[in-house]
């Protein structure tokens, strides 16, 4: 029996390795970033009725999911009628889960400020009190560096008419609302927007921020 010459085992074992680094490429290119996960981080607000806020960030490219909830209060678990009716510490607030290589945490403050009363300190719009108020949560010190340095511009720009009451306080523990709370503007379309009308938030946003230029973020 002829054995098979040495020239022809070496073209052999070449196509192998070419066969083997086509495969690995391929394997490399599958695991682009064009078809892995988005990355994500996250933020927290709170800017009067949560489901205003909802409605409000879910219109921004790069932002992933919203999700209402209490926080910065001393009660565990809180209802949203202890929050409402009672001195929880709580306000109600939106945490925003986005893809910053998308929208930067920067863009999101800008775009929070346009969607609130900046002015009120006791609550917002048609809803008053204490679990209305607005706030930025920061989680870290670059995070409190980005909302200081943009309050600060806001307040020397001339755009508004009074004093800036709105917080910048540090994370707590972030409780869900009730589940017939989130998406309710989706889920009950007629009842929010029959309630945002009257409660004339888009009216009072177009008197506070009518020298503002506008924000491209939206889709």
């Amino acid at each position: 029996m002829r054995s098979t010459p040495i020239y022809v085992i070496a073209i052999i074992a070449g196509l192998a390795a070419a066969s083997l680094a086509f495969l690995a490429r391929a394997s490399t290119e599958d695991s682009t970033p064009a078809t892995r996960a988005p990355a994500q981080a996250d933020a927290v607000f709170a800017g009067g009725c949560f489901w205003c806020v909802e409605a409000d960030f879910d219109k921004v490219d790069g932002v992933l999911q919203t999700i209402s909830g209490y926080t910065g209060g001393d009660i565990a678990n809180p209802s949203y009628e202890q929050v409402s009716h009672s001195d929880t510490g709580h306000l109600e607030a939106v945490r925003v889960i986005y893809d910053p290589n998308i929208v930067s945490y920067e863009e999101l403050v800008d775009y929070f400020w346009r969607t609130i009363d900046p002015l009120d300190d006791a609550g917002q719009f048609c809803d008053k009190g204490p679990s209305y108020r607005t706030a930025f949560f920061v989680e870290t010190e670059n995070e409190r560096q980005i909302v200081e340095e943009s309050k600060t511009e806001l307040e020397e720009s001339g755009w508004l008419s009074g004093p800036i009451a709105t917080r910048i306080v540090g994370q707590s523990t972030f409780w869900p609302a009730e589940d017939y709370h989130q998406d309710y503007y989706t889920k009950n379309k007629r009842k929010y927007d029959f309630y945002r009308t009257r409660c004339g938030r888009d009216q009072r946003l177009e008197q506070v921020w009518s020298k503002a230029p506008e924000l491209d973020l939206i889709h």
